[in-house]
């Protein structure tokens, strides 16, 4: 029961770092993406605060709850001196970071030659990002099985009550007058929504077939 506890606390820690890294690097990356072209930043400093403070941190200590994975205790131990940031998980937060930098500013630069109004534009963006992070937590619940399975999807209490927490106060102040006065929002259109989470699930098929393909060379 202690070996069981301490390889899901270490798969936890593992987790969180795998799930925050990428999620802030996307974010940064698109930043400084826009910079480097001259473009309005596509995410305004206030939207910035909202997902690192509100949405970043209520999703991301939802896997530090996280139950042991099927097949802990058939694992072999790790080497002693494994470093936290493995070969491959530098790689998998490399590919996660760019794929986040394509969709958020995929969307913007949608909505930007669309001839949207800044506004709209940036929500769009911002709402990209959530969607993504939301997706990325299913993903990064199972670090070593698929994530396409009953179980994963079925997640946890404490992961649904975050993702239902999440998605209500996305939806407030993207869609309430007096937020967004505070938040600089516009309601986003249906069809744009939906390209949105389009975009999202194309995202999840993308780093799912690439956990799938590390996976498969693990085991060959």
């Amino acid at each position: 029961a202690a070996v069981r506890e301490g390889r899901t606390v270490y798969d936890n820690i593992k987790k969180v770092i795998s799930w925050t890294l990428p999620t802030n690097a996307g974010e940064a990356l698109t930043i400084i993406l826009a910079l480097f072209l001259g473009m309005a930043l596509p995410i305004t400093a206030v939207q910035i605060l909202w997902v690192n403070l509100i949405t970043a941190v209520t999703l991301g200590l939802a896997l530090a709850f996280e139950p042991s994975e099927p097949g802990t205790m058939r694992r072999p131990p790790r080497p002693r001196q494994e470093p936290l940031l493995s070969g491959s998980l530098i790689w998998q937060i490399a590919f996660v970071s760019m794929l986040f930098l394509a969709a958020v500013f995929g969307i913007y630069a949608y909505a930007t030659d669309a001839g949207y109004p800044l506004p709209l534009a940036q929500t769009m963006a911002m709402n990209m990002l959530v969607v993504l992070e939301i997706l990325y937590l299913f993903y990064i619940r199972n670090l070593h099985g698929p994530s396409l399975t009953w179980a994963a999807a079925k997640g946890t209490g404490v992961v649904w009550a975050s993702v239902v927490t999440v998605t209500t106060a996305q939806v407030a102040i993207t869609y309430l007058p007096p937020l967004q006065r505070i938040f600089g929002t516009q309601a986003v259109p249906l069809l744009d929504g939906l390209l949105i989470l389009g975009t999202g699930l194309v995202f999840f098929a993308l780093i799912e077939i690439e956990k799938q393909m590390r996976l498969a060379l693990r085991r060959a």
